[in-house]
Parts: C-alpha cells; structure tokens; sequence
C-alpha cells in the first residue's frame, strides 16, 4: 500500500544506494557566505558550511521554522567519511540553481547521522519502507511536523532537482494527498520494529542454538570468509559468537572459518598493508577493493576479535595486526586527553589536488620501483602489483594471496629475511606517503564508540600482556568518567571542541556499561562495576519500555522525535539492546540481583523465535544464549597475588566466566567472606554455589568446563 501511494505522489522513486561513479570535491564553497552550520561542532555538517543551500541543524527551532512557514522540510543525512555524500553535495548541494529551489520551498536540515543516529534510524526506516533499501546519503521529505512523504539515497543533479519541483508542487496544490500519504507512513515507521513480549517461559537449550547456528552457516563463505557474495563486510559480531561456538562446541570447521575470515581480511586491501587500520568494506568477494574510509567502531572491534582469535590460535600474524591497528588508532584517531575520534574519510587529495577515493592509499608501480629499488621484483610478488592487485587508473591496491610460509618456499627466503624485508618496506613507503594529502579527520569523540575502542585496549591487554594497552584504556575510562557523564548519572552523546553536547542513546549506555565492566575483569577497581550499575540503574529509569521489556533508543528526555525506536538487529555494532541484557545478566551475577536477571532472560526470551528465523539479524544475542543454555561460571580470586593470578587467567580464552577479584577483603557479593589472610584462593563457581577452593589457575581451569 505504501509503495503504491509513494508512485501516486511521484512518478519515480529513484534509490541509488552508493553507486560507481567517481569524482573530486570543488572547493567553490570559499566564495559563499556561511550558512547556519557554522555554528556546529560536527565536521561533517562544517563541511557543509558554505554550501548556497540554506542549511540548519536539527533543532526544536529549526523545527518550529518550519511550521511558521508551513513549509515542507528536507532531512538530508550522511557522516564525514561518505564518499556518495560528497559527491552528492558537489553535484547538487554546491549548486546555485538546486540551492534556489530548495531555499524558496524546503526547511533544509542536514544531519550527522553519527551525531543523531535516532534522526537516522527514523527516517532510514521511513526510505526502507517506501523503497526497499537504504543507504547513505539519505534524502527524506517530510511535512513541516516531520512527517516522512518522501525519500531516498544519492540522486543526481536532474533526479533532485525534479524530485524538488515535482514536491512542492503537489504539497502546494495537493497537501491533502500528502498529508494522508504521510500519516500513513508515519504509522508504517511506529509499528516497523515493535517488540512482542514472549509471555511464555523460554527454555533456552542447546538444541535451539544449535539450530540457529546451522542456520547461520548457509550464510557464510567458507573458502574466502565472511558472508557469501559481494560487498564483504566484517561482521565481528558474527565472528565473535562463531568462535565462541566453535571453541565450546569443539567445531573445528566453524573455528577454521572464523581463521579463514581473519586471514583473508589481514591479506586483502581492506587492510592497510603500510598503515594499519581496516577500511568499512571491500566491493568485491576477495577483501581486496575497499571502500577507503576508517571508522573507529570497525577497527575497535576487529582489535578486539584478532585478540581473541591469537588466544585460540597463537597466530604470530594476529598479533601483528593488531599491533599495527593500534598503533594507527593511537597516531591518527587519539586526542591528547584520552579520547578517540571517529573517523577518516575516503577521499583525499592526489597529485593534481583534487578529491578523489582511496588517493592516499593506492600506488603506481612506477612509485613503487623509485622507491624500493631493487626490491620491487619480490614486493611486487609479495603485493601483487600485477593483474590481480590492480585497481584503476593504474593505481594498486596491496593484496596478499599466498601465505608468507608458500611464499618464502618459492622464492628461496627465510621467514627472518622476509620479516626483515617487510619491516623496511612499510617503513620506506609509510614515510613516502606521509608526504601525501592526508585523508580528512573527523575528530568527534563519540561515547560508544569510544567505549568500544575502550574494550579493544583491554582485549589486547588480556591477549598480549602490553602495560600500555591497559594505561590506554584507563585514560579512555577516565575521559568518560569526567566528561561525558552527568551530574544527573546520565550520559552525553558526544565530545567536540572541548564541551560534551547532545543527551545520550541507549548504544551510548550499552557499550560504557559493557567496558566498564571489562574494565573491572582486568584491574579489579570496582569503581568500574560501580559506574557501570549506576548507568544501568539510569538506563532503567529513562529508557526502559516497561510493556515490552526492552529499551527504547532515545531517553523519555526526548520530545522533538516522530516516533521513538528499539534497537534489536545485531548489525555491524551489535543492538545496543543485546548490549544491555548481556551487561544486565553479568551485573545480575556481580551484585545477585534478580530483577537485573529477570530482564536480561525476558529480552532474550523475546527474541527467541526471531533468532531462529533470521540468526544474522541476532548473532550478539545468541552470545548471550550460549551463557544461558551452557555451562557459565564466576571466577573469584581473593588474596594478595590476586591480580597476578588474574592475568595469568586472562591470558587463556575463556569466553563463559565471568571474573571477580580482590587483595583484601570486599562486600561484592562474589567475593564477600572469600578471603583469608596470607593465601590467595580460587572459586570457581555457578550462581553462587562455588566449587572447593584451589591456588593454581591451573587447577581452576580444570574445574571449567566449555
């Protein structure tokens, strides 16, 4: 129905979700005069600045404007690393003869959808409705309240234009039509995530997550990694509850699989061969052609996934990997006070200093033989700077297709010298290219996503041991504890310029709580278990759908909103409500507090016939399964050399405990009465019921079971 009555209202709806076609960015904006966004903080929307469009921010003011003037209002919503953005701001938003139109007739609102990911959720549900898919940038048209009539992705120059003309036309001589389309839509946008809550008690059982795992497996791409067929995503999410299965389940081809994607990803063009860090995707099915930007959320939780991985496997090259990744989020997305900036984009400048995808990270051979020498022949092997590493315009993009031990066999080398050789390789051309344009940074500092990266440094610490991985993630603590937590308890969003704005998401208080908890399993501070209860208990009180057990993205703060959402869909960063029902079920255990249990198995329980159906939709949740339907323990250390005993433990992966600790006495429920003075013991035990005590972390992890 809605579909028929988008054609009604427009001939066409042309979606282009992020098509083929390259271009550079003019600067042409030095000659406008600035519009609203000026004022902004998000580099995204300053990028926007000096367009001839008369953009604003989303404001209750901007808001208000429109209704004044009963004018229809565009959303226009992207985030600073989109190459399709760009190109569709060069085309169309930097126009004089689009930008008249849209000022005589629209409110233009332009948003960052990191900033305002609950203005992306809504209006990316109203497109998908209306057409199908989504993707970014996204263009919506809504009445002067804010409710959707129209929208897409990237159009061009002339599709915007009659899209433009074609809508103010009938709001002007037709508004009922739209108005009766709209409230339709906004209906379709309310019920297109509701929750059924599962009334009847749920068993979780093996059986059932065994199923869901089958199912998820005729999904994957066992010869290349990840999901079957182009583009390739990472999917940590995936692949953190495969190796999680494989490992306790004993299922070697899943545990291969999850080796076979990491290995593939570290050799593909996904990953920066000279600078470390991951791209957001390839385009194709080998990992080799990325779509070059940098997002913090992919690189945080890849750290962490390659840590888990050298744990299982003592992989050499998974170290190195995230050593390398590190080392560039360290030099490229940390602030001087502890924080971590979101993205890099994927254009920069070539030579001829105009924008263009993927400039600072791609090659010519000829560059190559200059500065290499002698070495080309065997880098050139190596990359293969040939057919299958060639890209365009004779640009290549780093590829590996053989492993180093097939390569070294074949070209008569040891693993020492082609160690040593790569080592001098990426030093030579890390510096040639750090003489390159760099690629434009977005310098927000984003609670979840800092979090997240939050996470990976303790991840790393367990798998690695590195003191200054740890010294990373207190100072990222540190910044959230005093910047973007309130004095209500409550979280900001965002950190830009030296001031926290914008009230925070329910993903904002998933991840803190889920870090700060990691936080605690790795120093034993229990200020960290201390902070991730209170920002639950705020969570409870401002998110919580009583009805369906589940929590709303935005807080009951927010009023200026069509609809407000629930995030379930596991996607690229798991829902921040599978986020919150596992924190929720490892603080159930820490302070034996039964109402947090309770909620943590009812979300779970609600998803339960979803999960069977779709399993990729929900892959974070059937993490939190596996600790219901398998065994899952507490650890308890007490004693003076409990921390030593603590990082002795946390270097094996163990991924169904959940750790406690304390040198001397302490009231935290898994802890109190536990200690004895002189002697540092060992519990390990089930809801509370512990096992006889024992000194050796060997002997404790006898007493676990997968």
């Amino acid at each position: 129905m809605i579909k028929k009555l988008v054609f009604i209202i427009l001939l066409f709806v042309i979606t282009y979700s992020c098509s083929q076609k390259n271009t550079t960015q003019s600067d042409a904006h030095s000659q406008q005069e600035a519009n609203d966004l000026i004022n902004e903080t998000s580099p995204y929307l300053l990028q926007h600045a000096y367009n001839p469009v008369d953009w604003k921010a989303w404001n209750d003011n901007t808001l208000q404007l429109a209704k004044d003037q009963n004018k229809l209002i565009i959303i226009s919503v992207g985030y600073s690393a989109c190459h399709w953005c760009h190109v569709m701001e060069e085309e169309s938003f930097e126009n004089d003869s689009v930008a008249k139109i849209m000022n005589e007739n629209f409110i233009n609102i332009k948003v960052d959808r990191e900033e305002r990911p609950d203005v992306d959720q809504i209006y990316m549900d109203a497109v998908q409705l209306m057409t199908g898919s989504g993707g970014w940038p996204l263009n919506c048209i809504t009445l002067p309240d804010g409710r959707p009539v129209f929208g897409g992705t990237y159009f061009t120059k002339k599709q915007w234009t009659k899209i433009l003309r074609d809508m103010s036309d009938l709001y002007e001589n037709d508004p009922e039509k739209v108005i009766s389309f709209a409230e339709k839509l906004t209906e379709g946008v309310n019920k297109s995530n509701l929750i059924t809550v599962n009334k009847e008690p749920v068993q979780f059982n093996t059986k059932r997550i065994n199923d869901a795992v089958e199912n998820l497996e005729k999904t994957l791409d066992f010869k290349m990694g990840g999901i079957k067929k182009a583009p390739k995503f990472p999917m940590p999410s995936h692949l953190n509850l495969l190796l999680r299965y494989g490992y306790q389940y004993n299922n070697k081809s899943l545990v291969e699989y999850v080796m076979t994607t990491l290995d593939k990803m570290a050799n593909g063009g996904i990953y920066d061969q000279i600078g470390g860090g991951f791209s957001r995707y390839t385009v194709d099915e080998n990992w080799h052609i990325p779509h070059f930007e940098k997002m913090l959320y992919d690189n945080a939780q890849l750290v962490s996934l390659y840590s888990k991985a050298h744990q299982v496997s003592n992989k050499e090259s998974y170290k190195t990997i995230v050593e390398e990744t590190l080392r560039f989020v360290d030099s490229e997305l940390t602030g001087k006070n502890g924080s971590f900036y979101s993205a890099l984009d994927a254009d920069s400048e070539n030579f001829e200093g105009e924008l263009e995808e993927g400039a600072y990270y791609v090659w010519t051979a000829e560059e190559l033989k200059s500065l290499l020498g002698a070495d080309f022949d065997i880098f050139k092997a190596y990359y293969n700077i040939n057919a299958i590493g060639k890209w365009e315009k004779n640009n290549y993009v780093l590829y590996k297709n053989t492993t180093d031990s097939e390569f070294v066999k074949k070209h008569n080398l040891s693993l020492f010298d082609l160690k040593t050789k790569l080592l001098e390789w990426k030093s030579k051309l890390k510096k040639a290219r750090d003489n390159r344009k760099p690629p434009r940074k977005d310098d927000k500092a984003l609670t979840s996503w800092n979090a997240l990266m939050l996470k990976a440094y303790v991840d790393a610490y367990k798998a690695f041991g590195n003191n200054s991985y740890l010294d990373k993630a207190l100072k990222n603590a540190n910044f959230i504890k005093e910047n973007q937590i309130q004095s209500n308890g409550g979280l900001f969003h965002n950190y830009k310029d030296a001031k926290s704005i914008i009230e925070g998401f329910s993903e904002d208080y998933a991840h803190t709580i889920a870090a700060f908890i990691e936080l605690y399993q790795v120093t034993f501070d229990e200020q960290w278990l201390d902070l991730s209860k209170s920002l639950m208990d705020y969570a409870i009180s401002h998110f919580l759908n009583d009805e369906s057990s589940m929590f709303y993205f935005t807080s009951d703060k927010s009023t200026n909103l069509i609809a407000r959402k629930t995030e379930v869909f596991d996607n690229v960063i798991p829902s921040s409500n599978s986020v919150l029902a596992d924190c929720l079920f490892k603080l159930g255990h820490y302070y034996a507090n039964k109402d947090y249990s309770k909620l943590a198995a009812q979300m779970l329980a609600n998803i339960d016939e979803d999960m069977q159906k779709s399993p990729s939709g929900y892959t974070n949740w059937m993490t939190l399964y596996l600790n219901h339907s398998n065994a899952y323990y507490e650890v308890a250390i007490s004693g003076k050399e409990a921390v030593d005993k603590l990082n002795e433990l946390n270097a094996h992966y163990i991924p169904n405990i959940l750790i406690s600790g304390s040198k001397t006495e302490s009231n935290l429920p898994l802890l109190k009465n536990k200690f004895i003075e002189d002697e540092t013991l060992i519990y390990v035990c089930v809801n509370g019921t512990c096992k006889l005590p024992v000194n050796s972390i060997e002997k404790a992890r006898n007493q676990i079971s997968k």
